[in-house]
């Protein structure tokens, strides 16, 4: 039997988070014997990049039915290429919203936002993030299949190789079954990485005190190679777009690094970012929130504090 792993990808190109989910189907596979199949939709990336992480196969659907996004097409797609009892995918936007749909066509179990490898496979179990990402629990599936999502940054890549095999693969999917579909996506965020998987994000509140100012938080997120995000009460305004937001209404993330900058740190936004490793808060209210969840804080006004930051982190770099 072999485990198998949507292996999502954008414009062809393998995401990063296509990696994590196969470096974690490789986890599972090394406690119970079993291989990992890597499923790709419409990918043109090279497969090598996905035996590196653990994957024996890869099978690639090429398929015109599933050109446009349809979260009932692409769950009937992998659910007719199982073949075993585990189905690990990315906790992606995407992924997440037709995980549940493929957990009813194959009558598997549904466990989300895994965090950890499995500590047993009979039965597996596993922590996940849970209660808004304040608890982390730990889950069994005593009887039957599963479907598990994993959540971004959290596992991690880990590299693996093994020697694989590339195959095409062909499903009965047609327009009927995209009962719904996106045909569009604009890329309205400023940055280039990719907020979900990005290692380190920087994001702005009202603090900044208006869209003209975050020029200073560009800048250090170019410096630091991060991504740019912002708090739901900013994108409400218009100053940010709302693919930046995160907070329990916007993006989940977890990255290894998350700055904030002039956010209180409502309990709203730190559901969406309270998974970071480390969080660093700068803020010129001592009494925010922000500062009880923050592991370094600084207190000050952020257009002082902002344009030294970004001379060191340059000195640095420099150096």
């Amino acid at each position: 039997m072999a485990i198998l792993v949507y292996a999502e990808s954008h414009e062809g190109q393998y995401k990063k988070a296509a990696f994590e989910a196969v470096s974690y189907a490789k986890s599972i596979a090394d406690l119970s014997g079993d291989s990992v199949t890597a499923v790709a939709i419409n990918a043109t990336d090279s497969s090598d990049a996905l035996y590196k992480y653990g994957a024996s196969k890869v099978l690639k659907i090429n398929s015109d039915a599933l050109k446009d996004f349809s979260p009932n097409a692409y769950a009937k797609a992998i659910s007719e290429l199982k073949d075993g009892d585990t189905i690990v995918l990315p906790a992606t936007s995407d992924a997440s919203s037709f995980a549940p749909i493929l957990a009813l066509k194959t009558g598997f179990s549904l466990v989300t936002n895994l965090t950890a490898a499995p500590s047993s496979v009979s039965p597996f179990t596993a922590e996940r993030k849970s209660f808004s990402g304040k608890g982390i629990e730990t889950i069994q599936v005593t009887d039957g299949g599963k479907v598990l999502t994993v959540l971004q940054n959290a596992f991690g890549t880990k590299e693996n190789p093994v020697s694989g095999a590339e195959e095409a693969a062909s499903v009965s999917v047609s327009d009927a079954d995209s009962k719904e579909k996106i045909t569009k996506t604009e890329q309205v965020s400023t940055g280039a990485i990719d907020l979900k998987d990005a290692e380190i994000v920087v994001s702005g509140g009202r603090g900044m005190k208006g869209p003209e100012n975050w020029g200073m938080i560009e800048e250090l997120a170019k410096l630091l190679g991060a991504a740019t995000a912002c708090s739901k009460p900013v994108a409400d305004m218009g100053w940010r777009p709302h693919s930046e937001h995160v907070g329990q209404t916007g993006k989940a993330i977890s990255p290894k690094l998350y700055i904030a900058i002039g956010i209180s740190g409502a309990i709203q936004h730190l559901a969406g970012v309270n998974s970071s490793k480390t969080i660093v808060v700068i803020n010129s209210d001592p009494e925010a929130p922000f500062f009880k969840s923050a592991d370094y804080g600084i207190v000050g006004d952020a257009f002082e504090i902002l344009p030294k930051l970004n001379e060191e982190v340059k000195k640095f770099k420099g150096a």
